[in-house]
């Protein structure tokens, strides 16, 4: 089976064998970002501080880590290129460590895109914009913002990287394209509505993606915001939860709704097993709709 996808800005196509690596060192930060861009800076760059003291290689913050949903996104925006992934990418080059944030970036009609920044160590940053808008649970992302078309798979050292975004974890072709084009973790940053049933969505269906593409799945959400009037805004403003899971469907780490930075070391050894173990990538066929 023949993707096209973008891989670290550059398109390529046809199956990419995984990396041969055997560990890395994951930091999953669920914060609770507010409505300043520049304060919402200050916590990146503590949790960075604290995830690159214990040895993390990588840091994944939550979607919107720039500014949080449920205030004009528009005034903030600004390019992958601007003032602000610039300092992130300041952070993360000091601290010796890749990180990934979401953001938003400016659209050409006006709206906005909900980005994921990938700062390496090196410098060099990448960034998906979400495919998948949140036009459900009485919600409208696409009234702000502008879907993103081309999937992305980063480079972080030795390791593919897939990127997927909040409410793009309901939608099992991503994580599978994703996969088939080598990724062998898939970070997915999120800012969780709340609601009846909706902790228990997020967590079956962070395993469910991790068993769809037999790859290590971190959800890095959004924690429950602190002031009770954000937290009960019909806006998705997290409700913490993140979950880290291997490829063979079991959870290696489970957060509550409160704020954290959790150290993680996952065995990459473990997606090859997995893929040739379950091999749902390589039986998967084109099915034709039925007449």
């Amino acid at each position: 089976m023949s993707r096209r996808l973008t891989r670290a800005g550059d398109a390529v196509d046809g199956h990419h064998e995984p990396a041969r690596v055997a560990l890395m060192r994951l930091a999953m930060a669920q914060i609770s970002s507010g409505d300043d861009p520049s304060a919402n800076l200050h916590l990146v760059e503590s949790a960075v501080a604290d995830a690159a003291g214990r040895g993390a290689e990588l840091v994944v913050f939550p979607e919107a880590t720039m500014c949080r949903f449920g205030v004009p996104l528009g005034p903030h925006a600004q390019p992958v290129d601007g003032p602000w992934a610039s300092a992130v990418s300041d952070i993360a080059r000091a601290a010796g460590v890749a990180v990934v944030v979401g953001m938003f970036t400016p659209a050409d009609d006006g709206r906005v895109r909900n980005t994921v920044l990938v700062a390496g160590a090196d410098g060099k940053r990448s960034s998906y914009d979400k495919i998948h808008l949140y036009d459900a649970f009485g919600f409208a992302e696409s009234a702000t913002v502008e879907a993103g078309t081309a999937p992305v798979v980063a480079r972080i050292g030795d390791v593919a990287v897939g990127i997927a975004t909040c409410y793009d974890i309901r939608f099992p072709s991503l994580f599978t394209t994703l996969a088939d084009a080598g990724a062998q973790l898939i970070v997915v940053p999120a800012s969780w509505g709340a609601g009846e049933g909706k902790v228990h969505q997020w967590q079956v269906l962070a395993t469910a993606r991790a068993l769809d593409a037999t790859t290590y799945v971190a959800a890095v959400g959004q924690a429950s915001p602190p002031d009770p009037e954000v937290a009960a805004a019909a806006a998705p403003t997290g409700v913490g939860h993140s979950q880290l899971t291997d490829p063979f469907g079991t959870v290696v780490a489970a957060y509550d709704g409160t704020p954290q930075v959790g150290v993680h070391d996952i065995d990459l050894g473990t997606v090859r097993r997995a893929q040739e173990t379950l091999a749902v990538l390589a039986n998967q066929r084109d099915i034709t709709p039925p007449i």
